[in-house]
């Protein structure tokens, strides 16, 4: 049996509730079974991700994108999904409609210096070995990265300042570093970990994770999407392809992706 064309990542987003529950469902259920093949037949520890599972992935994240502007449409989209489906929506909307309430829009001709993650199985390496040594969950750990850098994609610093693919100020880094590299990844991990287990985790990730930074509006992300990680690692390899977006006074721009 044929499998349906892969969504065009310039397409229109539905505005129907039906048509987009539709829309997601189908989505999801595709990127799943393109995620499968890709784990059991590619390798995530080396290349690039295949077509399918980059531009599903993206499909995903723009309907999510859309539902978290939309409030009243989202709820009424939730509402025809199945249930899985829709707790699964209901986090990832959430998560993006509370990163939004913090961004400020840019200048359109604004730059930034993204490049290409790291090979998904490599990061995974990097986040259980600092699990291991901290204690601190596998899944916050990447949950964090991926809201603060789309793991690593984002090299430019913050407008505070902040460096690195886990976005550090100078002053904690020089705290809680221990002697590495702010730029690289595995000795970024390491630092976020030991930070995070001195500010109270895994006893209170709560705690920890707004010492890393101040908004509840953060913390409350950074657990949705940890939630879903840990539900299903699938959802890890789909967060790993969403793509970089910046919020200007133009509107949305995507950096990254096909």
């Amino acid at each position: 049996m044929s499998r349906p064309a892969l969504p065009d990542p310039k397409a229109a987003i539905p505005k129907d509730p039906a048509k987009l529950a539709r829309s997601l469902t189908g989505t999801v259920a595709e990127l799943r079974r393109a995620t499968d093949a890709w784990i059991r037949d590619g390798d995530p520890g080396k290349g690039q991700p295949p077509e399918p599972v980059v531009l599903l992935a993206l499909q995903q994240q723009r309907v999510y994108r859309y539902l978290a502007r939309n409030p009243e449409v989202a709820s009424r989209t939730y509402a025809r999904l199945s249930k899985s489906l829709a707790a699964q929506a209901k986090d990832n909307v959430t998560a993006i409609r509370n990163l939004l309430s913090l961004v400020h829009p840019i200048s359109g001709s604004a730059k930034f210096r993204v490049q290409p993650a790291e090979p998904a199985d490599v990061l995974l390496g990097h986040f259980k070995h600092a699990e291991r040594r901290f204690g601190v969950d596998w899944e916050i750990l990447a949950a964090v990265m991926f809201v603060e850098t789309k793991f690593g994609r984002v090299r430019s610093p913050s407008h505070t300042g902040a460096k690195g693919p886990m976005q550090f100020m100078p002053g904690t880094w020089a705290a809680y570093g221990m002697g590495g590299d702010i730029q690289d990844t595995r000795d970024a991990l390491l630092a976020a970990a030991n930070y995070l287990r001195a500010s109270g985790a895994p006893r209170d990730y709560r705690r920890a994770l707004y010492a890393y930074n101040h908004s509840w509006a953060y913390v409350d992300a950074v657990q949705l999407h940890a939630r879903q990680i840990k539900r299903d690692i699938r959802n890890y390899y789909a967060y790993y392809n969403w793509q970089v977006y910046v919020v200007t006074t133009d509107g949305d721009r995507r950096l990254t992706g096909p």
